[in-house]
């Protein structure tokens, strides 16, 4: 089987955000990844830009590769682990997070550690975003501005993401679609429009699209 006939998270893109904990400052990056060495590269970077830092923690999930991760001598179980824990609870992959730490003087004791790099980690993931890797359709729909809103809230309902959309005379939505619910969205589109909605597949590609965060319990 191969990716284009599954589905997956990945960062939407790069992502970051600091924590400050008893004067400890943790600034946790989120990277797209695709490989281990892609990964490597990173870390060689940031430990030479961040020499001075008191640790440099990291963790990173290839795709149908490794999964690892370091406490840069922080005490064990406390940074690198709690780092891939958050990593794992989101199911993403191919990403790579290193958290950066400036000891503040103060002692945080084990829970406090784990509290502050797992909240560091998250800060940064929810800065980059998630996408979700898929066989999409790209469509066309044009609409009279009077069923824009309809439209794209169905796009949506299904599924799918509005990309662009350009109003002129009438408007007409750049929009992703699953491949496999494009049919019942054009039928939908015909019913909600008496038949004047279409949504013409101009393309069909394996790629990821970013994922609007939701307030309420649901998938993704």
């Amino acid at each position: 089987m191969t990716d284009a006939d599954e589905e997956y998270l990945v960062p939407a893109g790069p992502g970051e955000a600091t924590l400050v904990e008893k004067r400890s400052k943790f600034t946790a990056r989120i990277f797209p990844v695709d490989s281990e060495s892609e990964a490597q590269d990173h870390l060689f970077r940031l430990r030479k830009e961040y020499w001075d830092a008191t640790h440099n923690v990291y963790a990173y999930v290839i795709r149908r590769g490794p999964v690892r991760y370091s406490d840069d001598g922080e005490p064990r179980g406390t940074s690198g682990q709690p780092t891939l824990h958050v990593l794992q609870a989101q199911a993403v992959e191919n990403v790579l997070c290193v958290v950066t730490r400036y000891f503040g003087g103060v002692l945080l004791g084990a829970g406090g550690l784990v509290r502050a790099y797992s909240g560091a980690a998250k800060l940064a993931l929810d800065a980059a975003g998630l996408a979700r890797m898929r066989r999409w359709h790209q469509v066309l729909i044009p609409c009279e501005y009077g069923l824009y809103e309809v439209v794209r809230r169905r796009v949506t309902e299904v599924g799918g993401v509005v990309e662009n959309a350009d109003f002129g005379k009438d408007v007409l939505l750049e929009a992703l679609v699953p491949v496999a619910v494009t049919d019942r969205l054009r039928l939908d589109l015909a019913d909600i429009s008496s038949g004047t909605v279409d949504a013409e597949i101009v393309d069909t590609v394996f790629r990821g699209a970013k994922i609007e965060p939701t307030n309420g319990p649901g998938h993704v």
